[in-house]
């Protein structure tokens, strides 16, 4: 078994489109999805229109949850929502908050329970991402029967073996490997490169390998998008993998 793990495309459809040319390059058919796919200042139905004619096992964000819940309450002068169609929120709203895939494999966003939770990573005091304890990890896990946990929304890839031998991965970001945010205290997440990153997860023998994967992609139209769109966080993010922390931000509706 053998199959991709994409999460938090935000938008960015050259990354995606990058990320599913290296999968299918690997001979890799299989790909799930872990939600996040539109929001965000850049390219939101070009995007889904990409994702749904694929139609991955896939779930739905926090970000995808508040976008439908801005159409069911009648709309939104964020620029995202202005690009989508009612197909594009049907589609989002007819998707599960987690999923089991193949009977092995539990998909969710932030966390089992919470899908705008850190959970492999956590903001500390000092507003630096740092990585979770083994027993927080765990207490999350509790009553999930899966031999792997897939998780997202953190944009920080990451891989946790738990004690009992299950595998918690976060496959990192496809479009934004870095943002800001402001809660519980003001924070930044940083990949440090500006690839779009997913994750190959595999069962050989008696078991699962993962494997952080890092595509180059011509991030030059995306980071001039956000900019042009006053969203100067995301353009040097994009760019650079790194945060501009100077400047004021237009469209600053979206945090990850």
């Amino acid at each position: 078994m053998r199959f991709a793990a994409i999460a938090d495309v935000h938008g960015n459809r050259p990354a995606l489109e990058a990320v599913l040319a290296d999968i299918a390059m690997l001979g890799i058919a299989e790909v799930v999805n872990l939600g996040d796919h539109v929001s965000g200042p850049l390219e939101a139905a070009r995007t889904a229109d990409l994702l749904m004619a694929r139609g991955f096992p896939s779930i739905r964000g926090d970000q995808d949850r508040i976008l439908v819940e801005l159409w069911q309450a009648g709309g939104s002068a964020r620029s995202d929502f202005r690009q989508l169609a009612r197909k594009h929120f049907d589609w989002m709203a007819s998707m599960p908050s987690t999923l089991m895939y193949k009977g092995r494999v539990f998909l969710c966003h932030g966390s089992p329970r919470d899908d705008a939770a850190f959970w492999l990573d956590h903001i500390a005091d000092d507003g630096c991402p740092r990585p979770s304890g083994i027993d927080a990890i765990e207490a999350e896990a509790e009553g999930i029967d899966a031999e792997i946990i897939l998780c997202a929304h953190t944009h920080i890839p990451r891989v946790v073996r738990l004690r009992d031998g299950r595998l918690v991965v976060n496959p990192g970001s496809v479009g934004l490997p870095g943002y800001d945010g402001k809660a519980p205290v003001p924070y930044v997440v940083e990949v440090g490169t500006p690839h779009a990153c997913y994750a190959i997860l595999e069962h050989a023998g008696a078991d699962w390998s993962a494997t952080i994967r890092y595509v180059p992609y011509d991030t030059s139209a995306m980071a001039a998008l956000a900019r042009s769109k006053g969203m100067l966080s995301w353009a040097s993010a994009i760019a650079t993998g790194w945060v501009q922390r100077e400047g004021r931000e237009a469209d600053a509706s979206v945090t990850p």
